[in-house]
């Protein structure tokens, strides 16, 4: 990530209460993800220690390590979901995604062209519309795996 670009972040929120949080969110708005040299760099440059930087990027859920794609989609996996059909839902986003075999095994997976990146959560509070996923904020319920085609389509996705 730009140093300019961190130097003006790091500058927007200096002395704010929740500095670091805040600092950690613009960054992964504009790079989509925090990248540790990021985390390096604010360290050296405010005095607040990598680990703690580290800390907090590792410990909310909403922060990510590792770059993500451009429209992330979140599986249900709470109670429901995987009683009406989530985990098929699950297995054919990965198949249409054309998920690389590597990234199947992590719990947030990206597309090659970093366009896509599947998550799951424990719920998204849909129970009644099981199974349900959302992308970039948009809920989708009742899913079946013939349904995905035509929804994905809305987000740049082509069929291979």
């Amino acid at each position: 990530m730009d140093t300019r670009k961190l130097d003006k972040i790091i500058d927007q929120y200096a002395g704010q209460p929740g500095q670091v949080l805040l600092t950690l969110e613009a960054v992964q708005e504009e790079a989509g993800y925090v990248p540790k040299e990021a985390m390096q760099y604010i360290s050296r440059k405010t005095g607040v220690a990598f680990s703690q930087l580290f800390s907090v990027s590792t410990f909310y859920a909403a922060f990510s390590l590792k770059p993500r794609g451009k429209h992330i989609i979140t599986v249900c996996e709470g109670t429901s979901c995987p009683v009406r059909g989530g985990p098929r839902l699950r297995e054919a986003s990965i198949e249409l995604l054309r998920i690389p075999p590597e990234e199947r095994r992590e719990k947030s997976m990206t597309t090659s062209d970093r366009l896509f990146t599947l998550e799951a959560t424990r719920c998204l509070g849909c129970c009644s519309l099981a199974p349900v996923m959302m992308i970039d904020g948009n809920i989708y319920g009742y899913l079946t795996p013939k349904k995905l085609p035509d929804i994905l389509k809305q987000y740049e996705w082509e069929a291979p």
